[in-house]
């Protein structure tokens, strides 16, 4: 009988940890389940919380066409005309002229600018109410001033009434000729 009890002890011993063991892998794969779902559902949520599209405002390209841009004009009384023109953050400007003369005074003009996304024009009105000036953006780094009446320049005269942005020039020496 002892040997039967033995026996008996040997085989529920077996029993319990064959279901201990199946139960704790059951366990396991549930865990690693949950895992994954909980790392599914915190990525989700990361990406929630970074999408701000939801409540953006609608993009004024004005805001991020600025910079300094550089050019050194043709001028019908005197060698030529340093051009500084500044387009600030909140649709500001500021343009230096100095004709290259024996009086190197320089002339200032600030004013507001606007954007025309459709022509690729910058339009910018003085503050003194004076004749608006226009240039075609030609891509990123250049402007090309317009006649007076807005329409584009010669081909031929298009480079010498260029503004290059200073990043996209090495230094400003080059224009002064």
């Amino acid at each position: 009988m002892k040997a039967l009890k033995k026996r008996t002890i040997q085989n529920l011993t077996v029993i319990f940890f064959s279901t201990l063991f199946a139960a704790n892998a059951a366990m396991a794969a549930t865990d690693l389940t949950a895992q994954e779902s909980y790392a599914r559902a915190l990525a989700k949520n990361h990406q929630q919380e970074t999408d701000h599209s939801a409540h953006e405002n609608p993009i004024d390209k004005s805001q991020d066409f600025h910079g300094v841009f550089y050019g050194f004009l043709p001028c019908n009384d005197c060698n030529g005309i340093k051009t500084t023109l500044s387009l600030k953050q909140k649709n500001i400007y500021l343009l230096v002229t100095q004709p290259a003369r024996d009086s190197s005074r320089e002339f200032y003009e600030k004013g507001k600018y606007s954007w025309d996304d459709e022509k690729h024009i910058v339009v910018l009105t003085p503050r003194n109410e004076s004749t608006t000036r226009q240039y075609l953006i030609k891509d990123e780094g250049t402007l090309v001033q317009l006649n007076s009446d807005g329409s584009e320049m010669s081909k031929e005269l298009e480079e010498s009434f260029s503004l290059r942005r200073s990043d996209t020039v090495k230094s400003r020496e080059v224009h002064i000729h």
